[in-house]
């Protein structure tokens, strides 16, 4: 009689000798295999984007230096154009360091070395030297408009001063301790934006804030107005803020759902009074709170307080929070927004009612004596060149684009700060068209809004992709 001396293999009759050994190793080593190859043609596909668009980018510089007649827009155009095509060849050249490089040089190439250089040499468009004698005048005489005497003698249109005064607080700098790089005012305009802009897409959930929000400054949507004039962009930085903050509240996951529902009544009482506070809340950003509320007055007030042009995203803002706090909420937003461009702007807005009136609104609209150099081959600003009735009837346009987003706004309001978002991108987009006095700059809200929006679509890992805002019943409801 014989005697088995092996065992049988373990795990049902698997093979676990050496033969069952090399397979396992050979299929993990293959499924690695697998991964990299997938994970580097990912890689490669995204730097080809990268590079297509950086050599979009670095197109529409050449377009600007080719055509601009203005010498600052020219030299932009000429140092952004080299520095979009060698990030576009370091994004493709590079593997893992590829991007992060691009970004560098363009960084460097499109925005650090033309806005020192101009600087430096005193370039720029005439907003620069409108804001920093605004700013003098603000220093010596407690207003940054200039008299009726001066304005009815001058032949020169950068006599007036078409911001309202808080933009003056951005050439104080200039006014006190003279000329230089840290002075020039297209510094603090780039340094509030990419605060303001980062800002707005952390609240948003947008994974790397401030790496985007670098990304965006270093791109021709930014990039172009700050090295030559900017002043469009704090305004824009704060439109973003304002609206990011009324992001309402979200629902949670299902998980979260189902463990709330399992208590007890006093227990989800409880639970549903701590998520009020920001800090509590599931998203980690906080629902429409009141804080978050006077939050955003207080953003897009002071953007009101610097340039006309943020009065529209109050509209917006105004039906949003109706819609999800309603009207009570709606009345704090605008009490504080109007509190602060009247505590800002309000001494100079009663001492001399007639130059804000004059500066602000009927130069702009190119009702005064000296017209706005603004051109630009917008329809608004064509039919005012082409017939006698079409200044007019451009006037007449934007007061009925105004209407109709202002009837949308009532008719089907806006219930999330994207869709908010979307709706003043339409709006400020006819009324820029339609404008008699407009220029090209006026597209960086449109195209600044958009990228915002465009990013805070991809929220970051552990945001709920899923959410849902909460109606105005839901947020009521204890």
């Amino acid at each position: 009689m014989t005697l088995p001396l092996t065992r049988p293999p373990r795990g049902g009759g698997q093979d676990t000798g050496p033969r069952g050994v090399r397979w396992r190793y050979w299929l993990r080593r293959a499924a690695t295999l697998a991964r990299r190859r997938a994970a580097a043609q990912c890689a490669a596909v995204e730097h080809e984007w990268a590079a297509a668009l950086l050599v979009v980018c670095a197109l529409f510089a050449c377009a600007v230096a080719a055509i601009s007649s203005d010498a600052p827009q020219r030299l932009w155009g000429e140092l952004a154009a080299c520095s979009y095509g060698l990030a576009a060849l370091a994004a493709l050249a590079g593997r893992r360091r590829g991007l992060p490089l691009a970004v560098a040089i363009c960084v460097a190439g499109a925005v650090v070395i033309p806005l020192a250089w101009m600087a430096s040499s005193r370039m720029g468009q005439p907003e620069v030297s409108v804001v920093i004698r605004s700013a003098q005048l603000f220093l010596h005489r407690g207003t940054p408009y200039e008299g009726a005497g001066a304005i009815a003698a001058a032949h020169n249109p950068d006599v007036y001063n078409p911001y309202l005064p808080a933009l003056a607080f951005f050439g104080l700098p200039h006014a006190l301790f003279g000329g230089g790089l840290l002075t020039d005012p297209r510094v603090w305009f780039g340094l509030t934006f990419l605060a303001g802009f980062g800002t707005a897409l952390k609240l948003s959930g947008v994974r790397r804030p401030w790496l985007w929000a670098v990304v965006v400054t270093a791109s021709p949507i930014i990039a172009y107005p700050i090295s030559t004039g900017g002043d469009d962009l704090p305004v824009l930085a704060l439109i973003c803020v304002g609206l990011a903050l009324l992001r309402p509240r979200v629902a949670t996951d299902r998980v979260a759902t189902d463990s709330v529902a399992t208590d007890s009544a006093g227990t989800e009482s409880a639970a549903l009074d701590t998520m009020a506070p920001d800090s509590a809340a599931p998203d980690g950003l906080g629902g429409l709170t009141t804080r978050r509320i006077i939050l955003a007055s207080l953003a897009l007030g002071l953007a009101a307080a610097m340039k006309a042009t943020a009065w529209p995203a109050l509209a917006v803002a105004l039906a949003l929070v109706a819609v999800l706090r309603g009207r009570r909420a709606a009345g704090a937003l605008v009490l504080v927004t109007l509190c602060v461009p009247l505590a800002v702007d309000g001494p100079v807005l009663f001492a001399q009612p007639a130059s804000v009136v004059s500066n602000t609104i009927l130069f702009p609209l190119g009702l005064t004596k000296i017209k706005s150099p603004a051109a630009s081959v917008l329809p608004g600003h064509l039919m005012a060149e082409t017939w006698s009735w079409g200044h007019y009837a451009a006037i007449g346009l934007i007061l009925l684009a105004g209407l109709a987003i202002a009837v949308s706004l009532v008719v089907a309001p806006p219930r999330d700060e994207r869709a908010a978002g979307w709706r003043l991108v339409i709006g400020v987009t006819l009324m820029f068209a339609f404008a008699p006095a407009s220029r090209f700059g006026y597209i960086v809200y449109p195209l600044g809004l958009a990228a915002w929006l465009a990013l805070s679509g991809f929220p970051a890992p552990g945001r709920s992709a899923a959410a849902r805002p909460v109606d105005a019943a839901a947020a009521s409801s204890p």
